[in-house]
């Protein structure tokens, strides 16, 4: 393989950067020509095509987003749309692509790799809802931003003796929420995949404060419903003051943690490991701290398990 191609798709994820770095050094480290393709699928499209040099990625490792910026993209669903960025991959004679990206962009890859055109996916999205790795690109990082705000909403809810509703993301995975949950003591975790019964966060709430508790935390993932309607239901229920923060895009930013970077250079140069060896459709993760790959196809049938474990966990310590 003379020339292999890289695009970020979808939500961008913090880890994002080193990734695109770690297969771009890694081709140039064996002698592949790596082009980088801006705006993901539609920038394949429109030809938005870029050859890239070791200086091309210096600097951005410690950089939140993606330099090589990301598209949503409705025509590449439709095979015309499809064609218009194979001719594109056949006119600047790119032989193999890596996408970084989340389910909806592993689709993309996988339809060109049925189209004759060898693709394989990295996991980048912080909702860690990718099936067949255990952590995606942009979760760590999205962990620690919630805990810092957490710890932050912590002080003024203990000053003013409050009920915090915090809304976090996570429209199909409750990773978000579980983790940070678990890790800032929260009194109630809601996620998608647990349907929690509302009395019982009310009986949580009501025996913590005549214990004496003088604030309450409860994280909300976004695909459960909205934390400011939450917030009004529990406020009614309990007569307690609660307010409701919804963090929203700020999940997103930063700069990427020490373990993201470190894992997104892994399966960045894992992916150009196996364009080389001639594997195509696959997905490459890490299960218990090992690099695997797997049938793409496979991933993208499979459906994310949430650690119950740990949700059972959550409830036992927040009596």
């Amino acid at each position: 393989m003379k020339k292999i191609g890289v695009l970020t798709s979808g939500g961008d994820a913090p880890g994002m950067n080193a990734a695109i770095r770690s297969v771009v050094r890694k081709c140039i480290y064996h002698d592949i020509e790596v082009y980088g393709i801006y705006y993901g699928y539609q920038g394949l499209i429109d030809g938005n095509i870029e050859k890239m040099e070791i200086g091309s990625v210096g600097d951005i490792i410690q950089r939140g987003g993606t330099m090589l910026y990301t598209a949503r993209c409705e025509d590449f669903k439709t095979p015309e749309g499809r064609q218009k960025g194979i001719d594109q991959l056949e006119k600047h004679g790119i032989e193999g692509l890596v996408v970084i990206g989340g389910d909806g962009s592993f689709m993309g890859a996988k339809k060109l790799t049925e189209a004759g055109y060898p693709c394989i996916g990295v996991p980048g999205t912080i909702d860690n809802d990718i099936p067949m790795t255990d952590f995606t690109i942009g979760f760590d990082t999205a962990l620690n931003t919630v805990i810092d705000a957490i710890d932050k909403i912590r002080d003024t809810a203990t000053s003013h003796e409050r009920t915090y509703v915090i809304e976090v993301m996570g429209r199909d995975a409750g990773d978000i929420a579980l983790w940070t949950g678990l890790a800032d003591g929260a009194e109630s975790i809601l996620i998608p995949e647990v349907d929690d019964n509302f009395e019982d966060i009310i009986e949580r709430l009501k025996r913590g404060h005549e214990r004496g508790k003088r604030h309450s935390i409860i994280i909300v993932a976004e695909g459960v419903g909205s934390g400011f309607d939450y917030g009004q239901r529990i406020q009614d229920a309990t007569s307690l003051e609660t307010r409701v923060t919804v963090l929203g895009h700020t999940q997103r930013g930063g700069s990427p943690t020490a373990f993201d970077r470190v894992l997104a250079s892994r399966l960045g140069a894992q992916a150009v490991d196996l364009l080389i060896k001639g594997k195509a459709g696959r997905m490459v993760g890490i299960q218990n701290n090992q690099l695997v790959d797997h049938d793409i196809i496979e991933a993208l049938n499979n459906k994310h398990q949430l650690d119950l474990d740990m949700y059972k966990l959550s409830k036992e310590l927040s009596i």
